[in-house]
């Protein structure tokens, strides 16, 4: 999860901002950004929402880019 810890710290938010806004605790927050859980589906699509992103940007840090 590159991209969750660096867009959170680009827009300059605590865990415990955007873990009190997503509705988790800011240890489940911390785990994912250093890859010690995954979390589910549901949550990743209110990541990305949340942080108007993609799903692969908070994975990977990285835009989708497809191949021509």
């Amino acid at each position: 999860m590159i991209g969750l810890k660096n867009i959170r710290k680009k827009r300059k938010l605590n865990q415990q901002k955007v873990a009190m806004d997503l509705n988790i605790s800011r240890e489940a927050l911390s785990y994912y950004e250093n890859g010690k859980r995954e979390p589910s589906l549901a949550l990743l699509v209110a990541m990305s929402r949340y942080f108007n992103v993609s799903i692969n940007y908070l994975i990977t840090g990285e835009e989708f880019q497809k191949k021509k």
